[in-house]
């Protein structure tokens, strides 16, 4: 594809796989490259500025979170002059390729890293994975994993049982245990659900010294979604790049949960499942009063028909400290 008009506000979203790597490549050609990484993975780099934003994407996430269908560090680099590494890969690898890890090594060895003042990685689930792991080419970066495995090693992660044909991927050998990998960072941030069962072992696996948790509860298992479509994934990496983020910071945000229908209605089955009549009628009405929501109208409207309290009910907490 070769199209002279192509900039970063240009959607790629509807492009075949050829048509956008090569839209890519040449949006990476003025000021940075686009690289092949063996036959699963690419390298696009662009710098801007001395601040470098390292996303682990995959070529089926990038159009589904992104209406530009624009890698996620693009859209920092848009906003706030960032520099951005993205390492993409076709389906869910983990980025267990030695084509990876050659990669790294070699921008190891050039000291790639060290031209730039500040550098993120970030990455969910699988990339999550990824970012806690090669952040270990770049001592004193900063780390932000959302809802990260730490290995797929059964050895260690027997428990998990979601992404058994994985197991047999080498999880032992160079750039493997992520939560090992993250001993060089400044700071490294794991964001999950704690009602997730699975993700919260696996965060649990992450419990450093420079490593600080990110509870969500009742966000689920597509956290990062969630957040993308909250507007906060933006100001919460940008908080950690300038190191302002701190309880009472992450709390102000978060509280764009009030008006999430997702998560209020995770909330609301939480309390249902758990027998908190007072507390449904009082979610209900909280809701109800500041949004159009009518799964929470009708769950009102039984309430009322019944407003018995369950013995298993404590008193009302609000939605946005949930």
């Amino acid at each position: 594809m070769a199209d002279d008009t192509l900039n970063f506000q240009t959607s790629l979203a509807g492009m075949k796989k050829s048509d956008w790597l090569a839209a890519v490549e040449q949006l990476c050609d003025e000021d940075g490259y686009f690289e092949q990484l063996g036959k699963r993975h690419y390298a696009a780099f662009v710098e801007k500025s001395a601040t470098l934003l390292v996303t682990f994407e995959t070529l089926q996430g990038i159009p589904a979170l992104s209406s530009l269908a624009q890698p996620l560090g693009w859209e920092m680099m848009q906003q706030h002059g960032w520099s951005s590494l993205c390492i993409a890969s076709n389906g869910d690898t983990w980025f267990r390729d030695r084509a990876v890890y050659g990669y790294f090594d070699r921008l190891i060895d050039d000291g790639f890293f060290d031209e730039f003042e500040q550098v993120i990685f970030y990455g969910a689930g699988p990339c999550g994975y990824a970012a806690a792991a090669f952040s270990v080419a770049s001592p004193g970066a900063r780390v932000l994993a959302v809802q990260p495995q730490a290995t797929l090693d059964p050895r260690i992660t027997e428990w998990d049982d979601r992404f058994k044909p994985m197991r047999r991927m080498d999880f032992t050998s160079r750039y493997g245990y992520a939560p090992d990998m993250l001993d060089g960072a400044a700071k490294a941030f794991v964001a999950y659900d704690p009602h997730q069962q699975l993700d919260a072992m696996h965060a649990a696996l992450f419990t450093r010294p420079n490593t600080r948790k990110l509870r969500l509860p009742h966000m689920g298992d597509a956290i990062q979604t969630d957040l993308l479509e909250m507007e906060q994934l933006g100001p919460l990496l940008l908080a950690i790049c300038e190191d302002t983020l701190d309880d009472p910071g992450f709390a102000r945000m978060m509280r764009a949960r009030r008006t999430h229908p997702p998560y209020l209605r995770n909330l609301l089955a939480a309390v249902d499942a758990e027998g908190r009549e007072t507390f449904a009628q009082a979610l209900a009405r909280n809701v109800t009063s500041r949004m159009h929501a009518p799964r929470f109208a009708r769950r009102l409207a039984a309430k009322q028909q019944d407003p018995q309290p369950s013995d298993n009910d404590t008193a009302p907490e609000s939605p946005a400290d949930s």
